[in-house]
């Protein structure tokens, strides 16, 4: 069932909510979508809509019946409700033969205006959900082995990063060396999605969705989610959630699902939450996402948290609370490395052997 809100003085279309229709049908189901959907329209401010319903009768009508019934917001009109099915479209408000005809009236989308318009080269329409959830799916076959062996190497290389710190009791020193490598890793990606290029090579890949595990590389990145780059940064984190190994989607796909809220996607938004939260159903970033997009809240309160500087300095001081309490273990003044983070350089690979 889609719902399409819209506002005066032509009927502008403001807001799109989409449910699923319950199968097997349920009344009480039915009613929760007309409640919700009639508590986000008014939210919004939105006093007329038109909904659509895909599918069998036996599915829609239910829901249908369910947002005919008058709303305690009086404010609200669903001025027509219809249902779609194979290239036919019957109406729940019209009971004109001549109008309406029980057999339903057949449609052509093909020669539509609105199907020329959204016909824009690089931009195809898909022709549902599950289409769509497929632009955001994981990689298969040979390439789903090559990101494997890369999440592989680069694990391995995070634990000898970890491993430089792991004897001089901070528990901060080993947060901040982790950062300290994928900050400018993370910061350069997004660059190069401004710039138009891609992310490349596997191994470069499977650096960032390591480093993004780490909240303060994470939250830095979502704060340089301007959204005058919304598309470049869209192309950016599908790109990384797609060659995501399992067990480092959750990150880059709440990135994903953030920059799709930014530029109205809502569609996109939720099925990137889908794949965020089947990754990790407690990630926190895409909990609140999905709780807030569920609400109905507009693009326009997709507003970044923090600035880059902000993230930084909120995470400086928590490091300098852990460094006040040391982790326990007596040692060796000479087992201590004064400062590890003197050892890093700009690439965390650069003293790798790659290989093929």
């Amino acid at each position: 069932m889609v719902i399409i809100g819209v506002e005066p003085p032509r009927s502008r279309v403001k807001l799109t909510l989409r449910y699923d229709l319950p199968d097997p049908p349920d009344p009480e189901a039915a009613g929760g979508i007309a409640d919700h959907a009639a508590a986000v329209l008014s939210a919004q401010g939105i006093e007329a809509a038109v909904a659509v319903g895909y599918g069998p009768g036996a599915l829609v009508t239910p829901v249908a019946d369910a947002l005919r019934i008058p709303t305690p917001l009086a404010a609200l009109e669903i001025a027509e409700i219809y249902r779609v099915e194979d290239g036919r479209y019957w109406s729940y408000t019209c009971a004109k033969p001549g109008c309406c005809p029980p057999q339903g009236t057949p449609f052509d989308i093909a020669d539509h205006p609105a199907a020329a318009a959204m016909a824009v080269p690089g931009v195809p329409v898909l022709t549902g959900r599950a289409e769509l959830a497929a632009t955001v799916a994981p990689l298969t076959g040979d390439a789903a082995e090559s990101m494997q062996r890369a999440t592989r190497h680069a694990e391995e290389h995070a634990a000898r990063l970890v491993a430089r710190v792991a004897r001089c009791g901070h528990r901060g020193s080993a947060r901040r060396l982790i950062a300290t490598a994928g900050l400018g890793a993370v910061a350069e990606a997004i660059a190069a999605a401004r710039r138009g290029d891609r992310v490349a090579g596997d191994h470069s890949v499977a650096w960032l969705t390591v480093v993004l595990r780490d909240l303060r590389v994470r939250d830095d990145a979502w704060a340089r989610m301007d959204p005058a780059y919304c598309d470049a940064h869209r192309l950016l984190w599908t790109d990384v959630t797609r060659r995501a190994h399992p067990g480092y989607v959750a990150a880059p796909a709440s990135l994903l699902a953030f920059v799709a809220w930014q530029s109205g996607n809502g569609a996109l938004a939720n099925v990137a939450l889908d794949r965020a939260l089947a990754d990790d159903p407690g990630y926190s970033m895409a909990r609140l996402l999905r709780q807030v997009i569920d609400g109905g809240a507009p693009p326009s309160l997709a507003r970044l948290p923090m600035t880059p500087e902000e993230v930084a300095a909120s995470y400086d001081d928590l490091d300098e609370d852990m460094d006040e309490e040391p982790s326990g273990g007596d040692m060796d003044d000479d087992e201590v490395d004064d400062d590890p983070e003197e050892d890093m350089v700009d690439d965390p690979y650069e003293d790798e052997d790659w290989g093929a």
